[in-house]
Parts: structure tokens; sequence; C-alpha cells
């Protein structure tokens, strides 16, 4: 073989191993996780949420502040990592596609695993699990849990998650549908169905204005309730798992929940 083409056979084999090189070394820079150093460095973790679901985030009528559990959670999270939290409210549906865009770190936000679950998404551990609940008749001796439902009249608003449950179930003689779910506890009210099923939520804020009634204490379904990250933003995620972990260690936790989510 002629020295020349032997030469430029072995330049072109170099150029082509040094192109892959190159490729391999902005492939590794494309996907490195800077999620966590990125917060750090800023000193800021930008949350985002929806402040119209209380007492999750909800803002405040006197002072205009968003308050609630999601809140203060964000905030204790933030305390426990060393930095600043900045609080970011959107339309529920728009919170997804911000946090790909970047416009949050992460979404703390009432937000259900399968809620989540229409993205690629990084998902914390589970940090409150969210029930759906029966709610019948103080003077109701029948009813005491799931099964006991089989062969009665129940509400649900349409819609909702709590239809969803009662759909799955068996057994139940009719399911009415409402509009909303102060309709359904009229009706409960007036013997016109035997229980509704509702979310946890709703109870915690309206239950006090039916004074009559009384919330079972078996749920008959739960969602999972995650913080969410962008896709790849692990360390990230990390940071916030161990957060989550040390804050229910040392009772900051049980703190929040019980200001915000019991019903005593």
């Amino acid at each position: 073989m002629n020295n020349k083409v032997l030469i430029l056979i072995i330049g072109l084999i170099g150029a082509v191993l040094a192109f892959s090189g190159c490729v391999s070394n902005s492939e590794a820079q494309s996907t490195e996780d800077n999620s966590w150093k990125n917060v750090e460095e800023s000193g800021v973790l930008k949350v985002g949420l929806c402040a119209a679901w209380p007492p999750f985030e909800s803002r405040n009528e006197k002072t205009g502040e968003i308050e609630g559990f999601d809140v203060d959670l964000a905030n204790a999270l933030g305390e426990e990592l060393g930095i600043e939290v900045e609080i970011v409210d959107a339309e529920w549906q728009a919170l997804l596609g911000g946090l790909s865009k970047g416009d949050y770190d992460t979404l703390i936000t009432c937000m259900s695993k399968k809620e989540a679950s229409v993205e690629n998404v990084e998902m914390s551990e589970v940090y409150y699990e969210l029930n759906d609940v029966i709610v019948v008749r103080n003077d109701n001796n029948e009813i005491n849990n799931v099964s006991d439902l089989s062969g009665k009249i129940v509400g649900v608003q349409l819609g909702s998650g709590s239809e969803q449950a009662v759909d799955a179930l068996s057994g139940i003689k009719e399911i009415k549908r409402y509009n909303y779910n102060p309709e359904a506890m009229i009706d409960l009210q007036n013997n016109r169905s035997d229980a509704v099923v509702v979310g946890y939520t709703y109870v915690l804020s309206e239950i006090s204005k039916y004074p009559d009634l009384k919330v079972l204490d078996t749920p008959i379904a739960s969602a999972e309730i995650v913080m969410v990250q962008k896709e790849g933003a692990k360390e990230l995620t990390v940071k916030l798992n161990e957060a989550l972990s040390k804050i229910k260690e040392n009772g900051k936790y049980d703190e929040i929940q019980d200001k915000w989510l019991s019903l005593e």
C-alpha cells in the first residue's frame, strides 16, 4: 500500500476517534445533574404551587399572603437545607409545564403520584397520604366502614377523585352525582342519601358547617402526595428527601400537620 494512502487512512481514523471523544464529552456534560448545585449556589429554592387548595395552600383573605400546609412544609425544608424558599403561585394546569421550563425547582402543591406521572418527572418520597372519607349523619349507626356502603345510596361530586373511588366499589344501591359537594351534604342532611364520600381536605375546611354530620375514621381510598422535580433532577430530589426525613424525626413535620390537617 502506498505510504501516503496509509498515512491518510491513519489520519482519518484518528479524526473519527477524536470526534467520538468530543461527542461523548458533550453528552456527558449535557446529562450532568446540577439540580442541587444550582439551588445551593443561588441560595433559593423556587417552589411552584397553586394557591387555591386550602388547607394545603391558599391566600389569606385579610393579608393576601399565601399560607397552608405546603407553604409551611416548604419553609421547614428550606430551613433544614440552609436555603431561602421562594413561593411562586401559578395555575394548576401550568405547573408541570413551568417545571419543565425551569420556572420552579420543585412543586410542593398537594400533587399526587398519579397526577405527576402524566409527565416524565422525578418524585420525592410520599410526604402525605390524602384520603377520601365517608360522611354520614350523627344518628347513623349502620355505616361504619367501606363495606357498609353496600346496598346504600351514596353521594359524590362529579369529576372528583371521590367519584372515581366510589365507582370502583361494588354493591352500592345508587350513586347520586352532584355538581358541588354542598349539594350532596344537604341531601345527606335531609335523608335523601345514606352517605357522602368526599376528599379529606373538604372535610377539614367545611365540616363545621354541618354539625349534624360526622366523618368516619376509615378512608375508602388514598392518594400519595409527593414533591415533583423536573426529569433528571435526582440530586435535588435526594436532598429534599433527606430534609423531609429530618423534619419528621425532629417533630417539625408533626407540628405543621397538626396546625393545618387536624380536625381537632
